[in-house]
């Protein structure tokens, strides 16, 4: 499935609107990962931890919002976001987009 953050798919024209679509991942804080990020945030540098999360639940957003997509009968999402938020100290990364048949 062609997943894209374009409103179309060059070469590709849209024979059929299906709706939108999301995904969504939400990860808890992990106390041994926040103590690693703190101590990386006191000596400088990237947090590992917390980008191998960040990456994990983008992925998860993005397969959920694919699933949901081809339930729909859809072979694209058209129109794809990602948003970041953090709620009571969890992450929680949304995808959302227009799921579509391509012609």
């Amino acid at each position: 499935m062609i997943v894209t953050t374009t409103p179309t798919v060059e070469g590709h024209p849209i024979a059929q609107y299906h709706g939108i679509v999301t995904g969504e991942a939400i990860l808890g804080a992990n106390i041994v990962r926040d103590l690693f990020a703190g101590i990386t945030d006191i000596l400088g540098g990237r947090s590992g931890a917390y980008e191998k999360a960040l990456a994990e639940a983008r992925e998860t957003a993005l397969r959920e919002l694919e699933e949901r997509a081809a339930a729909m009968g859809a072979t694209a999402v058209v129109g794809v976001d990602l948003d970041y938020e953090v709620i009571n100290n969890m992450l929680m990364v949304s995808a959302s987009g227009t799921a579509v048949t391509l012609g």
